[in-house]
């Protein structure tokens, strides 16, 4: 059984417990077993390549995802199932919970590119291209990438597997996020060797301690970006 194949089979284990633990059950961590079997005991991730770790990541990016799952502007036949019926106010005391989470991550991933490759990705996450009108990831993430409260999220702590299918699947239309979709621009934007060289510097680079999102830019957002205070 591939690992893709394991992380359907771990979710609809959850999916069979989710309805009667989201109607009554005194624990919320009880509650979110759903979660958790995919998503790691604390949110931590039983799959890193397939499944995001959740725990730290900003309480209203995490409720944004939710919601663009309930409502479809993410496709994931599980996920949406799984959410479908629940409040605004029960989504949003999920993402509270796995946000106030502060657990140690793993070391990074061993590049597997060339150092060309890498110096790229470092120049386009740190400073951008401004020949293209392409600004740097750090322009919205945060100088550390560890993200901004409330709504932007870390970069780093990601394997480059999944952060090249995130970009993927925004380049292809199949993850959306509220308009204006920045996201989506920006994936757009990116050559298949951009996104290489990005997700490969990314996932090489060691999570700071403290790990935590900063609380604000020191500069606006380059772009509008829906869900994001400005």
């Amino acid at each position: 059984m591939n690992a893709s194949i394991r992380a359907v089979a771990a979710l609809l284990a959850g999916l069979a417990a989710c309805a009667s633990l989201a109607r009554a059950a005194p624990d919320l961590a009880d509650r979110l077993a759903a979660c958790t079997a995919c998503h790691g005991k604390e949110g931590r991730t039983i799959n890193k390549e397939y499944l995001p770790r959740i725990a730290g990541k900003p309480a209203g990016y995490l409720f944004n995802q939710l919601l663009n799952f309930r409502d479809g502007r993410r496709s994931n036949v599980a996920m949406t199932h799984l959410l479908q019926p629940l409040s605004d106010a029960y989504l949003r005391e999920i993402a509270t919970y796995f946000s106030a989470l502060e657990l140690p991550y793993p070391a990074p991933d061993v590049a597997k590119v060339s150092a060309d490759t890498l110096r790229r990705g470092e120049t386009l996450v740190l400073r951008g291209d401004a020949t293209r009108k392409l600004p740097a990831c750090a322009a919205c993430h945060s100088t550390q990438l560890t993200g901004v409260t409330p709504a932007i999220p870390g970069l780093l702590g990601l394997p480059s597997a999944y952060l090249s299918a995130q970009l993927g699947a925004w380049r292809a239309g199949q993850r959306r996020a509220h308009a204006p979709d920045c996201m989506s621009e920006m994936a757009r934007s990116l050559s298949p060797e951009d996104v290489n060289a990005v997700t490969a510097w990314l996932a090489s680079q060691p999570v700071p301690t403290p790990a935590k999102p900063v609380a604000k830019l020191d500069a606006p957002l380059p772009l509008q970006c829906g869900g994001v205070p400005q």
